[in-house]
């Protein structure tokens, strides 16, 4: 079967974005079937192609995954108009390679939502099989941040959810909420796979070294965020309890925040207003360099601003990674992730907004740290029993390249 698989975000581990699309991309490839990846340029991606884009477009094959690369350039420091642009354009380009390339089935996966404007062209203008992943509600969570204000804009972005879901021939759902979200929309329970972000237990036993900053000595507690620096990440909070952290006289204990975005400026100078001496800010990391700094990582940050629409509707790649690396998790806000951080002992949920809370069980890690390698085997040991790359691919192969899909579309085996 070949897949046309449209993610404008696509990227290998060479660079310092979420890999699930590489990942399942080469499961497919893996189980005898084509791909044909389409995916725009990333400030913090790295696609595998190297080559000059011809009339804004390059490509190539990547590992054996074709590739189209589109020369849109997105950042998530930009403005809400500029990123509003860069996704209409994406959803466009990718709607022309729906309409004019050769495939069986058309995969595709948010965010933006517009990303599904491929797959409805594919399904109603093609009579071609559609499954959609969804990543985040839209437009519950922009609402629910007060990103996206407009009655217009959000009542357009509503009418584009239904027509995507009910477009859709299947759909693939990364947390439990976002499920019932699809649901509450009117689509049926067996049109709705949960197949959530896993772990890439093989990336982290290859025997990368292990590293620290020079900032952080071997003597502290470091505890790591490594993902966006945006409105939705909620990095304030860190701050928070780093001061209160500070003013307890603790001196053991270092945080690290780890990549990019709109608010990291801001963020790094509320740092410096604070006086903080014991926060530390890099730049986004390749995927396997960022695997050498986990491994010496005491403690993992799992942060989001405090918006109920993400407790059981986000499924963070950061979260899956410390996983991974057998790291205990601190997580900031309740939900299916805090639940299993809480009933498998593997690190420390906080109520949000509490950065006494915060700083107490970073406090608490610092006078535990010879606890902490046992509360990372549990951890670990939930990422191979619960979240293994591998089986979670093995269920996203079999509910994308089911040749039943086919049959459904009316254009049999």
């Amino acid at each position: 079967m070949r897949i046309l698989y449209c993610h404008q975000y696509f990227s290998t581990p060479r660079g310092a974005a979420g890999t699930r699309s590489y990942e399942m991309a080469r499961r497919l490839v893996a189980r005898g079937h084509e791909v044909l990846v389409v995916c725009g340029s990333t400030e913090r991606g790295e696609t595998g192609l190297d080559g000059p884009f011809e009339s804004g477009r390059r490509r190539g094959n990547v590992e054996g995954i074709e590739v189209i690369e589109f020369d849109l350039g997105y950042s998530n420091r930009d403005g809400f108009l500029k990123r509003s642009v860069a996704f209409l354009r994406f959803a466009l380009r990718s709607s022309g390679v729906a309409l004019t390339e050769r495939y069986d089935v058309l995969f595709a996966t948010t965010t933006p939502l517009t990303a599904s404007l491929p797959g409805i062209c594919a399904r109603w203008l093609r009579r071609k099989p559609f499954v959609f992943e969804v990543r985040d509600l839209w437009p519950e969570l922009p609402r629910a941040m007060g990103v996206i204000t407009n009655p217009l804009v959000l009542g357009a972005m509503s009418v584009l959810e239904w027509v995507s879901y009910h477009s859709a021939n299947r759909l693939v759902a990364l947390a439990p909420g976002i499920a019932s979200g699809i649901a509450r929309r009117g689509i049926p329970a067996e049109r709705i796979a949960l197949i959530p972000n896993g772990c890439d237990v093989d990336l982290f036993a290859d025997g990368i070294d292990a590293f620290r900053p020079e900032q952080v000595s071997h003597d502290a507690l470091m505890a790591v965020f490594a993902g966006a620096h945006g409105i939705a990440n909620g990095l304030e909070a860190v701050l928070e309890a780093a001061a209160e952290v500070q003013a307890r006289g603790r001196e053991d204990v270092r945080i690290v925040l780890v990549g990019e975005g709109k608010c990291k400026r801001d963020l790094q100078a509320r740092a410096e207003s604070l006086a903080l001496r014991n926060v530390v800010f890099l730049p986004p990391m390749p995927k396997r360099r960022l695997v050498g700094l986990l491994r010496s990582t005491d403690v993992g940050l799992q942060i989001l601003a405090n918006v109920p629409a993400f407790y059981d509707g986000t499924s963070p790649n950061k979260f899956f990674d410390y996983l991974a690396a057998g790291r205990p998790v601190l997580i900031n806000y309740p939900g299916w992730l805090a639940e299993l951080v809480r009933d498998l002992d593997c690190g420390w949920a906080v109520p949000p907004a509490d950065p006494s809370a915060f700083a107490s069980a970073l406090i608490d890690a610092a006078d535990r740290r010879a606890e902490l390698p046992a509360m990372g085997r549990r951890a670990r040991a939930l990422a191979d029993e619960r979240f293994s790359r591998s089986a979670l691919a093995d269920r996203f192969v079999e509910w994308v390249a089911d040749p039943r899909l086919l049959r459904e579309s009316g254009r049999g085996a």
